[in-house]
């Protein structure tokens, strides 16, 4: 808004981007995929980093430091769980006051001071509790000092790690302008290209580094994480001369909260029939309420939630105040934040699998015979590593082939609408927990110990179903913000990890409550798996995550049905109705529709 009370564009807006000296961007030379692989780097290099730590995390916890397996399995789903939590403290931070690049600078040396740390306990006995060779009365779990450097060292990693995940993501993604139609369609290609560096990374961790932990020690492996987080520090400085930055807007939670006490306050006025009549609909907002609608993208208004238009209805001459009255654009974005949290609650059932995998599954590998070739063992933990062997090569096929020939049918230059690719991913999940209790239940009956292999296609499974989840829902959050609110809205793509390792533990504490009994313990009580039942567990969340995928269905189709009927009675229909729809294609077709007159071009 200039001080006419014209309309910004969403290309006057994105043309805020600003240099490493904060003078604006030159579009032929800064941004684009150049810059992009600098943040890649980084992403590949952290990945590798926390996936050491994280997938082999419940072996150093269990054999190094003696906690009980179920509470080992807890501690690895917590640290994990609050890894992605604080995701939403990296973002909102980086929106609203430090911005991406310095977000990810200062927490990339919390996260590198936390490996360290880990280093330091795991190389001095006197840090750890004394060494024994089986669980026992005489062999205690890490309890004091010991216990406070572990936790300390592991929550370091957790805040620098997750306040860095948004970031990387949306700074990655800044670097494309999204006024330049070529440069907006590589959008699709960068976030699976980040997914191609996150399985690299994962790759690595679970082969070269996992081995390293398990014939070198873990002190040696914790530091090579250090040295892998260092490396990926040193390219995200590397590329500061070129990468554009979103300068912070100040609180991006104080649009919303004046939405809600506005539409509070006016709770018992009637909506006009008119929407034009609402305040923002049309060029006539008043200058000292333009402040509050600079966080936000000219959205166009819509019929879904309906009594938060009360927050734009006029009651006065026009003096009231941004707490008392809001722009359409501000009411949109609120909307969009409450119409994507049930698509964002339909993934936590799959992250709970993934959970599953990251320590009953390791814990299961252990129980198997890993003798591959004569004098060498793979560690159950590196059996991770064999969906992102086949998902290197999958990516550059989905991308390749894929897209190309499902854009022709579906005319959507991804291939398929995030929601749909997210949908496909939630399917395919389910069957991942199928073949992890169908083996389970095989060898627990096995008179022969079974290879540690029966267990590879429930990794596989898994795997192929998060290239679809996990991309097609970080696409779809990003391309539902706003200007200002990307990286708080990435982050709540990783809220969706944190929900589901949060969702495991409980699950673990309450299955074990209500399938224990006076006689005996429950499902998951005992620290031997000949004893638990896991794979009663296994079909439990097989069966959950079935349900979850039909609850799915019910709210992707409705939210596409949102869009479409907000399309259907526009005055002008944005390029797509369909899931997932842009939003700033909705704020150019009706920059478009004001008039040359108001707007503020380059």
């Amino acid at each position: 808004m200039n001080s006419r009370g014209d309309t910004i564009s969403t290309t006057a807006v994105d043309d805020m981007s600003v240099d490493w000296k904060g003078r604006p961007c030159k579009p032929n030379k800064h941004g684009g995929m150049t810059a992009a692989v600098f943040v890649l780097g980084l992403q590949a290099f952290e990945m590798m980093a926390i996936a050491a730590v994280g997938n082999n995390l419940i072996t150093y916890v269990f054999n190094d430091m003696h906690f009980p397996l179920s509470k080992s399995a807890n501690i690895v789903t917590n640290f994990i769980g609050t890894v992605f939590l604080l995701s939403l403290l990296g973002g909102f931070l980086s929106d609203s006051y430090l911005g991406s690049f310095w977000t990810m600078l200062i927490f990339g040396f919390v996260e590198l001071s936390g490996f360290i740390l880990l280093s330091v306990q795991a190389h001095l006995p006197q840090l750890r509790p004394a060494q024994c060779k089986m669980i026992s009365e005489n062999c205690l779990e890490a309890k004091g000092y010991k216990a406070l450097i572990f936790y300390v060292a592991l929550y370091l990693v957790a805040v620098g790690s997750g306040c860095l995940k948004p970031n990387i993501i949306s700074h990655g993604a800044d670097q494309f302008r999204k006024e330049d139609s070529k440069q907006s369609k590589k959008l699709s290609t960068y976030f699976n290209v980040a997914y191609f560096a996150f399985c690299m990374g994962e790759l690595i961790a679970l082969t070269l580094l996992v081995w390293v932990q398990t014939h070198s020690g873990m002190d040696v492996g914790f530091g090579v994480s250090a040295a892998a987080m260092a490396v990926g520090l040193i390219s995200l400085v590397s590329g500061v001369a070129l990468y554009r930055n979103k300068p912070p807007r100040g609180s991006i939670f104080t649009p919303i909260a004046q939405v809600f006490v506005a539409a509070f306050s006016k709770r018992k006025q009637i909506c006009p029939s008119n929407t034009e009549m609402l305040h923002g609909n049309q060029n006539n907002v008043p200058n000292h309420l333009s402040a509050a609608s600079t966080n936000t993208t000219n959205l166009l208004h819509t019929e879904k939630f309906r009594f938060l238009d009360k927050a734009c209805i006029k009651i006065d001459d026009g003096s009231e105040s941004p707490w008392r009255l809001c722009t359409v654009a501000q009411v949109e974005q609120v909307k969009v934040i409450i119409s994507v949290i049930p698509i964002f609650a339909c993934t936590i059932i799959f992250n709970t699998i993934l959970a599953q995998l990251q320590t009953f599954s390791v814990q299961q590998g252990s129980a198997m015979n890993t003798h591959i070739a004569k004098g060498f063992q793979i560690p159950p933990a590196s059996l991770q590593a064999i969906p992102y062997i086949m998902l290197i090569f999958l990516i550059p096929l989905y991308e390749t082939v894929f897209v190309p020939v499902a854009g022709k049918f579906t005319g959507s230059d991804s291939g398929i609408s995030p929601l749909q690719r997210v949908g496909t991913g939630l399917f395919i999940a389910t069957f991942s927990m199928v073949s992890a209790a169908l083996v389970e239940t095989k060898r627990r009956h096995s008179s022969e110990t079974l290879s540690i292999f029966w267990i590879a296609p429930q990794f596989l499974i898994f795997g192929l179903s998060e290239m679809f989840t996990a991309v097609g829902l970080i696409e779809f959050f990003y391309m539902q913000s706003s200007e200002g609110m990307q990286s708080f809205l990435t982050a709540m793509t990783y809220c969706s990890y944190s929900f589901g390792f949060y969702l495991s533990s409980l699950l673990v504490s309450l299955v074990n409550k209500v399938t224990s009994s006076s006689s005996k313990g429950g499902w998951l009580s005992d620290n031997d798996l000949n004893k638990d039942r896991l794979d009663l567990f296994y079909w439990l969340l097989a069966a959950l995550s079935i349900v979850n995928f039909f609850n799915y269905i019910f709210w992707s189709k409705c939210h596409s049905d949102h869009n479409s009927s907000s399309s259907s009675s526009s005055a002008i229909n944005p390029p797509n109705g369909f899931c997932g729809e842009d939003l700033e294609k909705q704020s150019f077709n009706l920059s478009k529709h004001n008039g040359a007159n108001n707007i503020i071009s380059n």
